[in-house]
Parts: structure tokens; sequence; C-alpha cells
């Protein structure tokens, strides 16, 4: 039960339930989306969903409806990728005790790479149809009539991904604007990492700094994926870095060895060779 603060001396009264309802009501439907090679999925990477849900909520804007992993298709071509299908179903393993969390395969499969900011409209034209469509099913006062607000949709990102908007040539400047302007981001820094700078640093970024969402890590968590896959071709334990159904599914499969390392091998970043061609 919550209660009514005042800066005064006055009567302090408990909240009532129908009113912790209302107010409940009364917050923005949010899902949360995060693009990526999760190559494989980590423990970090389910934790930032977790970290950043328990900061929207701590608003009192919004209420996390949803999320959504999103894995880039091989056409991304960093070195190292494994093949989609296999990081689509480890994501899957990954998450399948989550009840809010869960993966799409759309982007995965498309032949090119995806820019972030297409992925996110695919996906909020997916949310806003979803939402119309229980509007007009509302058949009886009876059923429970959805939110009277559409669900925004946001980004879900690490503190490094911010710097990659520093990199020339990466990121087309409309896409940098839809992106923060029109959907928004949240960003959980950790360690040393400082995100507010990469937003001093970029005029687009400050201009939408009330739509970017700066999340902290207090417990230091230095998980990567790329640590992940050294260990993983050097034969040493990752156990407890990523869920044992992860861990079960790369032995069975045989994935991240030696060989699997040299997968594009200096070949540029399809973004990089994309942007470049659509300048």
């Amino acid at each position: 039960m919550q209660t009514v603060q005042c800066s005064r001396t006055c009567f302090v009264r408990p909240v009532s339930g129908e009113e912790e309802d209302n107010m409940a009501a009364m917050r923005v439907p949010l899902v949360l989306l995060a693009c990526g090679s999760f190559n494989p999925i980590t423990n970090q990477h389910m934790r930032l969903f977790e970290l950043a849900r328990d900061h929207l909520h701590g608003t009192g804007q919004y209420k996390v409806v949803g999320g959504i992993v999103s894995p880039v298709s091989d056409g991304y071509g960093k070195q190292g990728l494994v093949l989609a299908k296999h990081r689509v179903a480890m994501a899957k393993l990954a998450l399948q005790s989550s009840d809010w969390v869960s993966v799409d395969d759309w982007e995965s499969q498309q032949p090119d790479w995806t820019e972030t900011v297409v992925t996110l409209r695919y996906h909020y034209g997916r949310i806003l149809k979803q939402y119309q469509q229980k509007l007009e099913d509302r058949d009886s006062m009876s059923s429970q009539p959805p939110s009277p607000t559409a669900p925004q949709l946001k980004l879900l990102c690490g503190a490094d991904f911010l710097d990659s908007f520093s990199v020339p040539g990466l990121w087309l400047e409309a896409h940098v604007e839809e992106l923060a302007g029109r959907f928004g981001l949240v960003c959980v820094s950790r360690g040393a990492l400082q995100p507010e700078w990469a937003v001093h640093r970029s005029d687009t970024l400050s201009r939408h700094r009330q739509n970017i969402f700066l999340v902290r890590e207090w417990i230091r968590n230095e998980i990567s994926a790329t640590e992940v896959r050294r260990g993983l071709r050097r034969g040493q334990s990752v156990r407890y870095l990523v869920p044992d159904s992860v861990l079960e599914y790369v032995q069975q499969h045989h994935l991240y060895t030696h060989d699997s390392e040299t997968l594009n091998q200096g070949a540029p970043l399809r973004p990089l060779t994309k942007q470049a061609s659509d300048a």
C-alpha cells in the first residue's frame, strides 16, 4: 500500500487499492526491444531487461508490458557470427522461463542486414495492430478493457551502443533522429562506461534527452559474448555466464570453435557498406 506524501505538515492518508489500480492504469504501457548479435545470448543480456523494467516502473510513468529479443541476420557480416538459426534457438532456450520477454525471428530471417530503425518500425506496427484488434474485440463490459493509451516501443541497449552513434559512416542522421525522437532509448550502463557523455556529445541525442533513459547497473557484471566465445574455443568453462540450456546447445551443435571465429574475417560490417551506398 502506498501513502500520499505532502511537502508540508499535513494529514497523510493511505492510498486505497482502488486508487492504486487507477494510478497503475494511468501509466503508459511500454515494450522494450533489444537488437543485437546475441552470439551467444548471455545472462547479462537478460539482466538488461530486468534492470530496465525496474527503472521505468520507478519513474511512475510507465508499465512495461513486454520485452522482445531480436537477433540480427546473417547478413550483418560480423566476424565469428554463427548462423541466425542457432542464435535464435539459443535465445529461445535462455528465455523459456520468462513470462514477459520473448524472442522474435523476423529480423534474423531478412536476407540482408536490417537497420535498427526499420526493425523498430516493424515491431511498432505489429504492436499497434494488436492493440487496435483488442479495441475492436471489446464486446462486453465484463471483458477487461485494454489500456486507454496505445503502447510505446523503446530500444533497450547497453552503454556501448550510444558510442556507436559517433562512428563515422555507421548511422544515417535521419535514423538517429527517428530512433531518439520517435521511439526513445533505455540504456543500461556498467563499470566505467559513461553514456551521459555520448548524449552530451551528440546534438541529436541531447535534443531528445528527455526520451533517453540512463539506467545504472550497480552490481558489477562484465559478462560479454566475446569473452564467452573465447572461453568456449579454448575449452574453458563458461558455466554460470550463460544458461545451462544454452551451453548444452552449444556443445550439441559444436559451436564457437577456432574455425567458426574466422567466419567473415576481414569483411567489412554490412552497416558500413550499406550506409555508404545509401548516402
